[in-house]
Formats: structure tokens, C-alpha cells, sequence
């Protein structure tokens, strides 16, 4: 038995046009519908922005997109005897596709191990500084790091995520706030900086303080245009 079926069975009655839920009502409903209830039910002509908090909210909680929709339909069908129309499902489902996109962006940012920007992240926000015509403005500050190795001659990877976490904390300390900073292959940490007049001491404030844990630190110009820029960091990754 479906759950609007289980609802019939129920002694609260279809709520009347215009007419305030009663509070047996409001409880019938699918949990975190009861604002597009309320709307529904006082034929309020902002019952499709209701839905659109309703996806938004059932995304960030983790509820199916299918049964998000199931629950608007349980909730028109009980307040106001229809199905959903068309803009009420496309708001729901807009938003709660909004809300998933967004959460599953933040986590490829960032890889969870060392805090450090993917390098999907770091190609993007290269190519938007060529959308905005200011690419000459910035650089690449690569530190390669010196990675540490297991008695069999491997990589230890456990402590190589330490390392090129300390070494993102490093680039943070000495870098503005504002830049990026991301892991590129196995062993190098790149930084888009400004191309300023800060940008040599910063660079040798860098080397100073990654000191043992890193082999070398250098700037790399970016290329002329956003397809090379691509290739370069595909370089620098093959290369580490």
C-alpha cells in the first residue's frame, strides 16, 4: 500500500480549499512538505517557490530525487486532489538537482586526504582567468616535494598525504588567502598566485620554509593560451 493509500485510511479528512491546515493534517504529510501543504492549502500563488525550498532541503538531507517527487505528489493529491503541475515538479526537482550538483562540486574541490585542490579545480579556475582576459596577470608556483619512502624503496603514501598537506599549509601561510592551491600528480603542490611585486619573495620565502620536504620550488608562466595551459599542467603532473 502506497503512502497516499495509507493516508486515506486515516480519519483527517481532505483539507478544504482556502482552509488553514489543521495540525492532524500538517502531520499527515510527507516529512519537510508541510510549507507546500500550507500553501497548497491556502491556494497561496507561491506554492511552486515552496517547492522549490522542498527540493532544496530533501537534497541536503539525502532523499532520493524519485521519492522527493513521490512526496510532492502524496502532498497535492492530499491537500488540493490533483497531481503536481509541471512547474511545481520542475522547481522541485531544479533544486534539489542544484543543491546534489553543488554538494558533489565541494567535494571534488578538494582531495580529502590532503585538503589541497583537485587538479580538475585548479584547470578551472585557470580557465577562468582566460575567460576574464587576465592570465598574464598570474603564475604557477610548483613546489616538488621530496617524498618519503617505505624500507621496500616504495612510496610510503600515508605519510606523502602528510607531507603535501603540510606543504599546502605552507603555501597557505605564505600566499594570499585568496589563492589557489592545489595538488598536482603524485609530488607537487602549485600555487595561482598574482604575478606581483611580492611574487619573487614569496616564492623564496616558500623555498625557505619548505626546506627539507621539498626538492625544488619554481614559477611557471602561463602560456598563451587556455589549451596549452591544459598541456602544461598535464606536464607538470606526468612529471611528478
Amino acid at each position: 500500500m502506497g503512502f497516499f493509500a495509507k493516508l486515506l485510511r486515516h480519519d483527517k479528512g481532505r483539507p478544504a480549499a482556502g482552509v488553514e491546515l489543521t495540525e492532524e493534517q500538517r502531520a499527515a504529510l510527507p516529512r519537510r512538505f508541510e510549507a507546500a501543504g500550507e500553501a497548497l492549502a491556502a491556494g497561496s500563488p507561491f506554492v511552486v517557490e515552496a517547492c522549490w525550498v522542498v527540493g532544496r532541503d530533501l537534497a541536503e538531507v539525502g532523499v532520493s530525487l524519485g521519492e522527493s517527487l513521490e512526496g510532492l505528489r502524496t502532498t497535492t493529491l492530499f491537500v488540493a486532489d490533483r497531481d503536481p503541475t509541471f512547474d511545481e515538479c520542475h522547481a522541485l526537482s531544479l533544486a534539489w538537482s542544484e543543491a546534489t550538483l553543488g554538494y558533489l562540486h565541494r567535494l571534488s574541490c578538494a582531495d580529502p586526504l590532503t585538503g589541497l585542490a583537485t587538479m580538475a579545480h585548479v584547470r578551472e579556475r585557470i580557465s577562468e582567468l582566460y575567460r576574464d582576459a587576465v592570465a598574464n596577470s598570474h603564475a604557477l608556483v610548483v613546489t616538488e616535494a621530496h617524498l618519503p619512502t617505505a624500507p621496500d624503496g616504495s612510496v610510503d603514501l600515508i605519510a606523502a598525504a602528510r607531507l603535501m598537506a603540510l606543504l599546502g599549509e605552507t603555501a597557505r601561510g605564505v600566499f594570499a588567502p585568496s589563492a589557489t592551491i592545489g595538488q598536482v600528480g603524485h609530488s607537487r603542490v602549485v600555487v595561482l598566485a598574482p604575478r606581483d611585486d611580492s611574487l619573487a619573495s614569496r616564492v623564496s620565502l616558500m623555498k625557505r620554509m619548505a626546506d627539507a620536504a621539498a626538492d625544488r620550488v619554481w614559477i611557471e608562466g602561463l602560456p598563451r593560451t587556455d589549451e596549452s595551459a591544459a598541456s602544461l599542467l598535464d606536464e607538470l603532473a606526468r612529471g611528478a
